[in-house]
């Protein structure tokens, strides 16, 4: 039997994005991608493993820096609307969104 509840923090809502936050993020994620890419292949190529943690680390600190903008965006964005719209839950939400981040 499948679990149909809505995870609290995850919804169907959208974010229309500009084109510039659009390419900003997408431009992070596909180093990212490239980033995991060369992980693989040093796996693949019995590379040292302090060589391959560091390349780990570097991802890792991609990803994080990838979350700070769009965290940053959300709050600007969503965050700040649904507040000005009068949307009490919408602070509740963020500390949701937040802990679940910062496990």
């Amino acid at each position: 039997m499948q679990n149909t509840e809505i995870c609290p923090v995850c919804s169907d809502r959208k974010k229309e994005r500009t084109q510039e936050e659009r390419k900003n993020l997408m431009t992070r994620l596909k180093k990212i991608e490239g980033q995991i890419r060369g992980i693989q292949k040093m796996v693949e190529e019995d590379a040292y493993c302090p060589d391959i943690l560091i390349q780990v680390s570097a991802a890792t600190s991609a990803l994080n820096s990838f979350n700070k903008e769009l965290l940053a965006c959300h709050i600007k964005g969503c965050v700040s609307e649904d507040i000005r719209a009068g949307d009490e839950g919408a602070i509740d939400e963020f500390v949701k969104m937040l802990q679940k981040l910062m496990k």
